[in-house]
């Protein structure tokens, strides 16, 4: 698992779904057996003084590493800001927690409505 989370930016269309799986891997590039582990995910504003939403998360293939995350239209539809933070916290069956991935959310607008 990485000391320091890795870092993506993302471009999401206000008042769609986001969907984005992941796949977690080690430095080697091996996946990480994510048996016992829970992800948790949240969008927040810059200075984090406002949360925004939780991803929800679906645990797809825990023992190849694999997690789908989500947004949903009615999550994205709040997105009042143009640019956003998001982060991904790993906490292991021991307790431990890790930052594993983060970055910046690029709120497109939508016009179809």
């Amino acid at each position: 698992m990485p000391n320091q989370p890795a870092k993506k930016n993302f471009t999401v269309q206000r008042r769609a779904d986001f969907p984005v799986r992941l796949v977690f891997k080690d430095s080697a590039g091996t996946a990480v057996n994510l048996t016992g582990f829970t992800v948790e995910a949240q969008v927040w504003n810059r200075d984090r003084s406002s949360k925004f939403a939780d991803f929800g998360v679906t645990y797809t293939d825990r023992a190849n590493g694999t997690i789908d995350l989500k947004l949903t239209d009615t999550q994205t539809a709040t997105f009042s800001l143009n640019i956003l933070e998001y982060d991904i916290l790993l906490t292991d069956p021991n307790g431990d927690k890790m930052y594993y991935l983060e970055g910046t959310l690029f709120i497109s607008e939508g016009y179809t409505a």
